[in-house]
């Protein structure tokens, strides 16, 4: 039997903020497999994040089929909209939920990890931001699309970067993505499937360059609907588990542990061959050409619908 074994080995997980969302799951996944986990949310969440934790909120979530709870080593506050201090705008650093903050940037923050823990072995990335992701992409701002890129897809370039340097010869790095990187999602606007996109590509490029530089895989998961708190800010979250669940090739509800487990396969020895790639833990939803379920279907006869054959 295969195990994955993560025992030893040190993962930073970048955009935890509740124990909602494939970053929860994800770090649940590399904690099962004997990891240890690092933190890193996002800075206005920082004190909300660890109180919740130290209240308890978290326990049911943590628990971990060994009977011991999921622990973290640190948490970070990280804005991974800034690479270094000086990128920080003023009204940011004056803002009430920034001031009493330090070392939020992308470069400190990795600076301060190989500070205290030396080298880590897994880089996760598990942000995404569109402050326009409401609106159409013709609708949609410079401004909006440049800061959904900013913080959905270069953030990953950064933090391979930034981290790339304090991560051991056989680590990885791993992001999560989306269908409407390649399909059009009507609703998923403000360039946020611009974003999707680019983090893609990006990983195929970086799996080339930190390969080759640090000898580390780079891959993402595009990972199907879940119901997260991030998820909900769109609006329409639930109509697309239900699409997905109607039209998918396996017409179940997709966990967040399914993605988590598949993460930290990737993450392990077992993956050890693969980089570059993009991997989907949709139910397959990705492989479909039709929706199933469209009434345009069921208007023609059963034999031809679908290109079915007498």
């Amino acid at each position: 039997m295969l195990n994955i074994d993560l025992k030893g080995k040190k993962a930073f997980i970048a955009g935890i903020g509740d124990d909602q969302g494939y970053g929860w799951a994800i770090a649940k996944a590399l904690a099962e497999a004997g990891a240890e986990i690092i933190i890193g949310t996002w800075t206005p969440l920082l004190k909300i994040f660890t109180t919740s934790w130290a209240q308890g909120k978290f326990d049911e979530s943590r628990q971990l089929s060994n009977g011991k709870k999921m622990e973290y080593l640190k948490v970070y506050a990280l804005d991974a909209a800034f690479d270094k201090p000086e990128d920080v705008p003023q009204e940011i650093k004056e803002n009430k939920r920034y001031v009493d903050a330090a070392g939020y940037t992308i470069s400190e923050v990795a600076a301060q990890v190989a500070k205290d823990f030396g080298k880590i072995d897994i880089l996760v990335h598990a942000l995404a931001n569109g402050p326009e992701v409401k609106k159409p992409l013709l609708e949609t701002s410079r401004n909006g699309y440049l800061a959904a890129l900013s913080s959905s897809s270069y953030s990953f370039v950064s933090l391979v970067a930034h981290f790339g340097p304090h991560i051991s010869a056989d680590g990885s790095a791993i992001s999560l993505s989306y269908i409407a990187s390649e399909r059009v999602i009507p609703g998923y606007g403000g360039g946020m499937s611009s974003a999707k996109a680019a983090l893609e590509s990006d990983t195929r490029t970086l799996a080339w360059e930190a390969g080759r530089k640090w000898g580390i895989r780079i891959n993402v998961i595009s990972a199907g609907p879940l119901r997260s708190r991030a998820a909900r800010a769109i609006g329409f979250i639930d109509s697309m588990i239900e699409y997905s669940k109607a039209n998918a090739p396996l017409a179940k509800d997709l966990t967040a542990e399914e993605v988590g487990q598949s993460a930290a396969f990737l993450c392990s020895p077992l993956a050890a061959a693969i980089s570059g790639v993009t991997l989907y833990v949709d139910n397959g939803l990705h492989a479909m050409g039709i929706a199933v379920d469209s009434p345009a279907l069921h208007s023609e006869p059963q034999s031809q619908c679908c290109g079915a054959q007498a």
